[in-house]
């Protein structure tokens, strides 16, 4: 790097701490910063500050949230009887988007990854389990659980888990199905894709 004063250096070093954040951004990043007014940068440190101290787990299901429960546990035109689990807060968003699913949400922070450390206890499950009886549950009955798990090597090897930690305690499980995504041309899709289309197919 160049020789940057010190308090320029070190802002580019913790913006370089963000994911996928490399040299040159966080390079960019800190310019940017440096150049707007001081109450604009005074905004944006509120901010980070806040979500720090106003930002808990929900104890139900483990979603970023400034209420406990968070405001899809408490809500009560949810259908209680089905739980969705993704792996990441943001995996949820996209899920509410479609606007099809009404039922609850368990969120793992993170996959099961053997590479990176990850294993069953770095997983918020535990939590889940006790879920499952209907008197923590509002007197409901868990009718089905999914698992909506990214459709990586991590993902499917933490669905797998889940399905068979669940399998015992006679929860019916299912898998979102997998495939080709829309408005995508054969002619690019790899072999795994292709195959999980052919399996997930449906009459028409």
């Amino acid at each position: 790097m160049l020789d940057y004063s010190e308090p320029v250096a070190r802002l580019i070093d913790e913006f370089k701490r963000l994911p996928g954040v490399g040299n040159k951004s966080a390079q960019r990043l800190a310019f940017y910063i440096m150049r707007r007014p001081s109450a604009e940068v005074d905004n944006f440190i509120d901010s980070l500050r806040e979500v720090k101290e106003k930002i808990i787990f929900c104890t139900t299901c483990n979603n970023l949230t400034d209420v406990d429960p968070c405001l899809y546990c408490s809500n009560p035109k949810r259908d209680r009887g089905v739980i969705c689990i993704v792996e990441e807060p943001y995996n949820l968003v996209a899920i509410e988007k479609t606007r099809s699913f009404r039922g609850l949400y368990h969120i793992l922070h993170g996959s099961l990854s053997p590479i990176r450390g990850v294993g069953p206890d770095e997983l918020m499950l535990p939590n889940l389990l006790t879920r499952l009886m209907p008197e923590n549950n509002e007197g409901v009955e868990i009718r089905e659980i999914i698992i909506a798990t990214n459709p990586t090597t991590e993902g499917e090897a933490t669905a797998n888990y889940i399905a068979r930690l669940l399998k015992p305690l006679g929860v019916r499980c299912t898998r979102i199905a997998m495939g080709m995504p829309v408005g995508s041309d054969l002619e690019y899709v790899d072999e795994v894709t292709m195959d999980k289309a052919l399996s997930n197919r449906h009459e028409i």
